[in-house]
Formats: structure tokens, C-alpha cells, sequence
């Protein structure tokens, strides 16, 4: 009941900005009546004021932008800790909450602000601070937030002006999880791998169709995490908060796509996330995340109600979950670091059913399709004065798609230094080899391999295939050996298996290996040819073969030259080949980390 009465308060008197409150306290969504978000320098101001006034609420700061602003962070701690080891030792859990990771997407900033406020005020009660210490990121994308106006959003209703998508440099930070380009991202990283959160929520607002429902969600609870993190996740913590969230009146629903544009009679589709988005890449470091998503054409003063709601239910529910959440993450770590981990394939893709589903109420408005005078194509007309609940199918099950087998390390070359550094900022643990080792180790060759046309998120991703061998591969000196005996294995088979669908390589980051650099000369290669095909019957067959297949070798002088070129001794071996080894040799490893 208690919290039903808090959010009926919430309800009641913050949007209208009453005088119980000291103006001081007040922010600006508030003195605007619900219309207007603060900017980056009125939401510091905010945050150094909330920080003056409580000793429990510390500002700090955990890196820049590129255009040079502070990332800004705001703790709430009972007892004022603002260290991750201080908090540990006191035993409380660690809920982050994040917002403006799309800066036009404010609600989470103007609810957490309020949040935090009325905790420093005593305007809740202090107990949700017992077991529970916040982490709260006001503006992520803090370049982004500042690229300021009333037509950032077309689709969204309020608030008046709004930040932009993206950051300064054109990068979406919820694409940007494994990769890190951007500055802020691997601030972002130290900050996440320092502390560990046990629990993330990341404010969003959603485009989409028109229905009733403020609150869409989305959460690992299909394959992507340790299974009894998932099931914690879907049995506890989402059945508590679409609980509480009924009792207040606000609907909750599963946040996915119509499997028809803009047609919710269509069904629905959801998705499981990879790591590249904020509750795909918490999955894989083994600690649950949210994903909150509220209804881009509810008004904003609805919207920052609704987060502010779910944000405080879900401190409410860690307050009482904190222990058996520590466990099961203590539980998931150790069964990831686990023997028994490396025994059995690992998922690193899913497909979802196109035949299965589930029956769900989804709660509308009642629509007609419309032709297009101007263009000839169909939009909805939604009709808010006929509420229908639609019985439509959700679409949700998942089977593992891209199995592959769990090495017991992973080999990287001391030159390939960009990327061990970045896996050290993953909060990978990362040893070095004191002294050469000559070891069998499987690897992959590369083949069909292309660009795409276009980059996405700065980069043109990779597509291949590739071939797998096991042979005598040398390590010198200074080799990264990544030891899958640690928490952070999920993570590690991400980013360095070539199967990977967010892998490094696909992300560009082994680009060279592609690249031929020396060549030969016809006039050495040509005098070769007729004695490489008289004394090697199985080159002269594949030759035939390939003029066979292929004419437009005997048109392009050139292009046989390499064909040749490519099958004789002086064909540097390494182009094509992953740079990256790996080991399933578990008294090998132990000897080069022992």
C-alpha cells in the first residue's frame, strides 16, 4: 500500500509544483509545469545543489566528451559512501540509472533528478536507501543533449526543446557497447567495470504506433543470460513491477516491434539484444538490466511520471532483493568462470520463431488504414476516443542460432594493442606471456570476405566465412593470454570469436589483416608458370577447374597472375588469417598463467 500511496503523491503534487516544496528544490520540468527539461548546465547546477543539501547525495564526475564537458554522476548512499569499495563492504546492492544515452530522450533525467530530490528532502521514506545505493547518470550523452531544439524529435510529444540522438561526432552511444568508439563509451566502461552494478535501468522514449500503454520494457530473459539470472529477472523482479505499476494504474507492456509497420493487429515481435545495447551488454557481464521504454506520444509530463515510477518501484524491489540478487550474480560469475562453462556450446546468436507465439491483450486504440494522396502508400489514423484491448499474437521464442565451442583462452599478438587495451577496459583480466611458447592452437582463415556499402556507427562492418584449423602456432613475448576462467568469459567470446555477431573483426578492428602489401613481377612469375604446372599435377587439375569456372581469368592477365601468385611459395600465408588463437588446452593454460 505504501507504495501506491508514494505514487499517487508523485502523482498529485510534484508535476503541479505545489509549495510544499522550497522553491530551491523545485527543478525545472517542475516550474515548468511538466513542459520543459533542464539543460546541461541547469541540471548541474541541480545536481550541486541536491549534493549541498544531503549528505547522502555526492556529485562527481567520471570523464569528457569530446567537446569537453564533464560526464556527470550523482551517488545516493545512506551513509554518503561514494567509493565502490565503500559501498561494497557495506553490503548494499548498486542500481544505476541511466538517462540521455539518447539525449532527446529526457524522461529518465527530469524522474531521477525528482528521484534523488525527494530522497535528499526526506520526501521518501529513508528506509529505500537501506540496502540500496544509486548510481544516477543525469546526461550521457551530454554533446548530444546540448545540440538543443523544438525539432529534435519530430515524432515526440515534448518536452518543448530537446537534445539530439546522437553524440558530437555523430555516434549512437546504445550501438557503441562492445566497440567503444566514442570517448564517452569507454569512460562509460571504467565507470560500469569499477563498480559493477548489480542493477541497470536505461530511460528511453519509444517511437512507434498509438495505444494506451505509457510503459514498454525489455529485459534478457530469453536465452542471452545466466538462467538464474533470467528467471529472477521474469518471476521476481518483472512480476513485482507490472504489480505495483497495475495498483497505480499504469500499464506495462513488452516493449518490441509490429510485425506489420504501425499495425498492431499485425503482432508483435521482441527481440533478444546483443551487446552492442546497454541491457545486451549487461546480460553478458552477468547482471540484469532494463530497458524502459515510454510512449513518444504521451505528453511529457505523463512520460517523466511513469519513469519516475518505475524507477522508484525498482528501488523498492532491490531494497527487498538485495540478497538473493548478490547471490545469484556471485552464482552466475562463478558458474561462468566455471570448468563446466567451457564444457558446453555457447550461444552467440538466437533465432526467434516465426510460428510460435503467445496470445496476448494489447491494449489500443481502435485504427483505419489510410491511403496516401501524395505518395500512394498506407499510414494509420488512430482513433483515442476507441479504446479496444486486441487479442494479437506476441511473438518471443527463441532458439539458440550460432553455437560455438568454449575455448579455454584466447591468444591476441602484442601488436594487436588496441584491441587487448579495450578488452582490459571491458574488465577483462588480461595476462602477458613472460616467454615464447610454440603451442598447437586453432585459429580461422577468412574468406568471401566484404564491406559493407555503407558504415554504420562510423564503420563498415565485415560479412565472411571461415575455415578453422588446429596447428603448431609461435607466441612471442608480451602475448595477451585472455583466460576464460573468469566472470567476464561471456563477454570475451563476444568480442574476440569471429562468430560473434558484435565481434571486433566485424566492427573493423583487424581491417590490416585483409590487406596484401608485397607483390611480384610478371616478368619473374611468368618464365615459373609452365614448370609450377608440369611438376605439380594436383595445381595443373585446380588450374583447369578454375579456367572452367571462371573464363574471365584468361581475359585478365592480371588476375591470372594472382591466382598464381596466390599459390606459390612467396604468398604471404598471413593475409586472410585471424591474428587471434585459441586454446583448449586447460594445463597448457595454467602452466603459462601459473
Amino acid at each position: 500500500m505504501l507504495i501506491v500511496l508514494l505514487l499517487l503523491s508523485f502523482t498529485c503534487s510534484a508535476l503541479a509544483a505545489t509549495s510544499t516544496l522550497n522553491k530551491d528544490f523545485l527543478t525545472e520540468f517542475e516550474e515548468s509545469g511538466g513542459l520543459r527539461t533542464p539543460s546541461y548546465e541547469q541540471t548541474r547546477q541541480t545536481s550541486l545543489r541536491l549534493a549541498s543539501s544531503s549528505n547522502q547525495i555526492t556529485f562527481t564526475t567520471f570523464g569528457f566528451s569530446p567537446e569537453g564537458r564533464d560526464l556527470m554522476l550523482l551517488i545516493a548512499d545512506r551513509d554518503g559512501a561514494a567509493t565502490p569499495t565503500a559501498v561494497r563492504e557495506s553490503g548494499r546492492a548498486v542500481l544505476m540509472l541511466q538517462a540521455c544515452i539518447h539525449a532527446g530522450e529526457s524522461d529518465g533525467k527530469d524522474a531521477g533528478l525528482m528521484l534523488l530530490r525527494d530522497l535528499a528532502i526526506g520526501a521518501l521514506p529513508p528506509e529505500l536507501l537501506d540496502n540500496v545505493t544509486i548510481l544516477f547518470l543525469p546526461i550521457f550523452n551530454v554533446d548530444g543533449h546540448e545540440h538543443y531544439g523544438p525539432l529534435n524529435r519530430p515524432n515526440q510529444n515534448g518536452p518543448e526543446e530537446m537534445g539530439f540522438r546522437v553524440t558530437a561526432t555523430n555516434l549512437n552511444l546504445n550501438r557503441d557497447f562492445m566497440k567503444a568508439d566514442a570517448p564517452e563509451m569507454l569512460a562509460w566502461l571504467d565507470l560500469y567495470s569499477a563498480w559493477m552494478p548489480d542493477f541497470l535501468v536505461d530511460a528511453h522514449v519509444s517511437d512507434g504506433a498509438d495505444f494506451q500503454a505509457t510503459l514498454m520494457y525489455d529485459m534478457p530473459i530469453r536465452g542471452n543470460m545466466e538462467a538464474g539470472l533470467s528467471l529472477w529477472s521474469r518471476d521476481v523482479f518483472l512480476h513485482d513491477l507490472e504489480s505495483s505499476l497495475a495498483d497505480a494504474h499504469e500499464l506495462l507492456m513488452p516493449y518490441g516491434g509490429f510485425r506489420r509497420w504501425h499495425d498492431p493487429r499485425s503482432g508483435i515481435n521482441v527481440w533478444i539484444s546483443g551487446p552492442r545495447y546497454t541491457h545486451g551488454y549487461t546480460a553478458i557481464r552477468n547482471r540484469p538490466g532494463l530497458l524502459l521504454e515510454t510512449h513518444v506520444l504521451k505528453d511529457y509530463a505523463t512520460r517523466v511520471q511513469g519513469t519516475y515510477l518505475v524507477f522508484l518501484e525498482t528501488l523498492r524491489i532491490l531494497g527487498r532483493e538485495h540478497d538473493t540478487l548478490g547471490r545469484l550474480i556471485a552464482d552466475a560469475d562463478q558458474a561462468t568462470a566455471s570448468a563446466d562453462f567451457r564444457r558446453l556450446p555457447y550461444p552467440l546468436t538466437f533465432r526467434r520463431s516465426d510460428v510460435d507465439s503467445v496470445m496476448i491483450d494489447f491494449p489500443g486504440f481502435d485504427y483505419d488504414m489510410v491511403q496516401s494522396e501524395v505518395t500512394g502508400g498506407q499510414y494509420p489514423v488512430f482513433h483515442r476516443d476507441r479504446p479496444e484491448t486486441m487479442r494479437i499474437p506476441l511473438f518471443g521464442s527463441f532458439e539458440p542460432e550460432t553455437m560455438v565451442l568454449v575455448p579455454e583462452a584466447f591468444l591476441i599478438p602484442p601488436q594487436w594493442s588496441d584491441v587487448i587495451e579495450l578488452i582490459e577496459r571491458h574488465g577483462v583480466v588480461v595476462e602477458r606471456l613472460t616467454k615464447a611458447v610454440t603451442m598447437k592452437a586453432e585459429s580461422v582463415r577468412f574468406e568471401g570476405v566484404s564491406w559493407a556499402e555503407k558504415p554504420f556507427e562510423g564503420r563498415h562492418q565485415l560479412s565472411y566465412h571461415t575455415t578453422s584449423d588446429v596447428a603448431e602456432r609461435s607466441f612471442p613475448v608480451g602475448t595477451a593470454l585472455v583466460d576464460l576462467a573468469q566472470p567476464g568469459a561471456r563477454l570475451v567470446l563476444h568480442a574476440l570469436h569471429p562468430e560473434g555477431p558484435d565481434a571486433l573483426v566485424r566492427w573493423g578492428f583487424f581491417n590490416p589483416i585483409f590487406e596484401r602489401k608485397e607483390y611480384i613481377e610478371s616478368y619473374i612469375l611468368e618464365p615459373l608458370l609452365p614448370g609450377m604446372l608440369a611438376n605439380d599435377p594436383a595445381l595443373a587439375a585446380e588450374w583447369d577447374a578454375a579456367r572452367e569456372a571462371s573464363p574471365e581469368l584468361l581475359e585478365n592477365h592480371w588476375s591470372a597472375l594472382l591466382w598464381f601468385y596466390e599459390r606459390s611459395p612467396w604468398w604471404d600465408d598471413r593475409i586472410g588469417r585471424y591474428p587471434i588463437a585459441w586454446t583448449f588446452d586447460r594445463v597448457m593454460v595454467d602452466e603459462l598463467t601459473h
